[in-house]
């Protein structure tokens, strides 16, 4: 299990913990994700991402914990939302997109616990996401109704017959 003692858990005003993540990109397609594995459950994949610390912004903190958690250095790219986790722990995380410019072959998380990181295509790694981490696979399945990467709007429709 992972521990770090050092660590200062931050909570917003209505006591849901702030946390930051990122969907790690192979590139600007944004076809190919990198997931990690757990570290409590090392058999099972997750976006990585973990708590803010104080004073911290979200999108430093995102590119904080994929630098930990998955080795990646990268172009921090949009905000794709705010997810809320409500049922067993009030989480609130901020996921940004980002395009890996960097894979480290060591980095602090695969040295400590072993994690390990796998490229996926995005409707593969919502289906192994759906499994144990559905509030994650939502991540993708937001990206995927926002449409083109470099359509930041997404409100927008882009089929006629959609439901208005």
């Amino acid at each position: 299990m992972k521990c770090k003692p050092n660590q200062t858990r931050t909570y917003d005003p209505e006591g849901f913990k702030k946390r930051a993540a990122c969907l790690c990109f192979r590139s600007e397609r944004e076809d190919e994700v990198l997931l990690v594995s757990s570290s409590r459950y090392p058999d099972r994949w997750i976006v990585p991402g973990g708590g803010m610390e104080p004073e911290e912004e979200p999108g430093g903190a995102a590119v904080r914990e994929v630098y930990e958690e998955a080795g990646v250095k990268g172009k921090l790219g949009r905000l794709l939302g705010v997810f809320e986790q409500n049922q067993d722990r009030k989480h609130r995380t901020y996921v940004y997109v980002l395009t890996v410019t960097e894979l480290l072959e060591d980095w602090e998380d695969s040295v400590n616990i072993g994690r390990k990181r796998e490229w996926f295509k995005v409707e593969d790694a919502i289906k192994v996401l759906q499994c144990h981490k559905p509030v994650h696979a939502e991540y993708l399945e937001k990206l995927k109704l926002g449409g083109s990467p470099t359509n930041g709007n997404s409100m927008a429709r882009s089929s006629p017959d959609s439901d208005p």
